[in-house]
């Protein structure tokens, strides 16, 4: 079989290619540039741009199926548009290459963040019925674009593509080139440069799970459809109590309440403009732990087969593939 991933480069893209490779199918790769996460893997390389049509159709010929997983993932606003321009316009533009090219199913990796998780008052698991967040503020810039990446691919689904649409919650796992945002707080903690917890938590999902369950999608996911790839929910004092029974590392001994990491916001927002890099904390992730984490991830699990593992093994195999990677070392 003949696929196509964009966001190929990405922690659940990284996943999902070598999964496919493993099947024996044919995976054809839309990169901007040659990056380490697919090195020494049996994949065909095409220059593209979720933001170039063009390119996308390039990409897209003779393919039978299109895993679209490109998406710019943000705690900070909008990133002087570039949030917009990926999640929404740009799913746009391969939905419409895909109607273009005649492939016969395009399976999207969407987001939680699609679904309103900030409704006070609420305590029922969210599922797929859950309302969507309104493209308006004060709703945070990311989860405007995964709800409005949705709404502009149903309207190509309208004109006749095929499409199945995923929402994992937050990804963990091996093969995190990046880090991931999850992937730094292991780190931290392994390295002790946490000086503090925070309270609160939030479902994460190992990496291999929303792999499989894509793949699922492919045969098993009903055309206009949405499916919850989510896991479990923890809180992070829970998390870090995992990890120091992995790695023998001891977990700092304070945990900060939201609403005091809330005051710092300012000062460490700043703090990472002049270091030029994306803090861990900023208002948008403090509102993530505070937030209505919890699912109901029941339709994958009947449509799918899909499964989710214990969170205790998938921290495990993380720190298992951080050291093989040398991570853990520096």
């Amino acid at each position: 079989m003949r696929v196509v991933v964009t966001g190929a480069t990405g922690h659940v893209g990284s996943n999902l290619v070598r999964a496919l490779v493993r099947r024996g199918d044919q995976v054809r790769v839309v990169v901007r540039e040659r990056v380490r996460s697919l090195e020494g893997l049996d994949v065909e390389r095409v220059i593209g741009d979720v933001r170039d049509e063009a390119s996308l159709r390039a990409a897209f010929a003779d393919a039978e199926i299109v895993y679209h997983l490109a998406a710019v993932i943000s705690i900070s606003g909008d990133r002087g548009g570039m949030v917009r321009a990926v999640n929404v316009d740009g799913t746009r533009r391969v939905a419409e290459a895909a109607l273009a090219a005649g492939v016969r199913r395009l399976v999207h990796c969407s987001s939680v963040h699609a679904f309103n998780l900030y409704q006070p008052g609420s305590t029922e698991p969210i599922d797929e019925a859950w309302p969507r967040v309104p493209d308006s503020a004060p709703h945070f810039h990311y989860d405007r674009s995964k709800a409005a990446g949705e709404r502009a691919l149903r309207e190509v689904i309208e004109k006749g593509l095929d499409a199945v649409i995923l929402h994992p919650s937050g990804v963990v796992g091996p093969y995190d080139f990046g880090p991931s945002r999850m992937g730094q707080v292991l780190l931290q903690l392994y390295h002790r440069k946490l000086p503090s917890l925070l309270e609160g938590g939030f479902d994460f999902v190992d990496v291999r799970d929303v792999t499989a369950g894509l793949i699922a999608a492919v045969d098993h996911g009903k055309t206009g459809e949405n499916y919850l790839v989510t896991g479990h929910f923890i809180r992070v004092l829970e998390l870090a109590r995992i990890a120091a029974e992995i790695t023998g590392v001891a977990p700092p001994r304070l945990s900060a309440p939201i609403w005091l990491a809330r005051l710092g916001v300012p000062f460490v927002e700043a703090y990472g403009r002049v270091r030029r890099k994306e803090p861990l904390y900023t208002r948008e992730s403090l509102a993530v732990l505070e937030s209505h984490g919890r699912f109901n991830r029941s339709k994958a699990e009947r449509d799918l087969g899909y499964v989710a593992r214990p969170t205790e093994e998938t921290v495990r195999d993380t720190y298992a593939w951080f050291d093989a990677a040398g991570m853990l070392a520096r």
